[in-house]
Formats: structure tokens, sequence, C-alpha cells
């Protein structure tokens, strides 16, 4: 766990903003606060991502400072759903049919690549969670503002 005094979010999604479902999935935390969004192809989600898995995977992210974990793949959008309090029937399809829907998705859209094999849950790392309060002040408020 990190102190996130400084950062505007203690939860923060890296996703593919090229992406309809990853952007879906950023859409539905308009509810959270706290929780910010940022694309996987700016410069702190990838050195976020380098220092947490010691390569950039390309796969959706979920960071949440508080809890000092980092879910990825199956595991963040499933996580997502939950913390979106999507019905159970909505997070179970999602969680038990990530890589299908994403498969389907990346053919329609024509993505040229292949999201990586990572779908657990990660104990954020030293290195990472010092990066973390740049990524968070980099993401975008996903809150709905009144």
């Amino acid at each position: 766990m990190i102190e996130a005094d400084d950062s505007e979010y203690h939860g923060v999604l890296i996703y593919d903003g090229e992406c309809p479902l990853c952007s879906a999935a950023a859409t539905a935390l308009r509810r959270l606060p706290g929780v910010g969004a940022i694309p996987w192809y700016d410069d702190p989600a990838q050195e976020f991502l380098a220092a947490q898995f010691e390569e950039v995977p390309f796969a959706l992210v979920f960071v949440d400072s508080e809890e000092g974990r980092v879910y990825a793949g199956r595991a963040a959008a499933s996580e997502l759903c939950e913390r979106a309090s999507l019905p159970v029937l909505v997070q179970d399809i999602v969680g038990e049919n990530y890589e299908e829907i994403a498969d389907a998705i990346g053919t329609v859209v024509g993505q040229d690549r292949d999201p990586d094999p990572y779908h657990d849950r990660y104990p954020l790392t030293a290195g990472a969670g010092k990066r973390f309060e740049a990524l968070s002040r980099e993401a975008e408020s996903t809150a709905v503002v009144t």
C-alpha cells in the first residue's frame, strides 16, 4: 500500500483507448469516486507497467493503491464490473468470457494485436508504487461531474 496524499486518485485504470471494450470499462467507472483512467499508450502508464511486470504487457490493468493491488486482464474486468455494481450475471459473463469478448471486439474493430495473457491479481511492487503518483496525476477523471 502507498500513501496517496498527493494523488488525485487511489484507483487508476490503464486501458486501450482504441478498444471499445476497454473504453466501456472506463465509462462504467463513472460512479466511482477516486478512480481515474489513463490510456495504455501514455508514458506514465508504460513506466508503471514496466516497473510492475518487468515488461509492458498489452492488457487491461486496474491499480488500487489503497489495497496495494494490481488487477490485470480478466481479473481487472471482473473487479471493474463488481466495483461499478453491475449485476452478478454481467460480472460472471465478463469474467468467464473475457478472452472471447476481447477477441471478438478486436476482430470487429480491426485491432492488430492481441492482449497479453495477464489475468490475475498481483501485489503492487515497490517500484510500481513509486510510479503510482505520476500515473494518478496523468489519469483523467471517470466521475460524472454535475
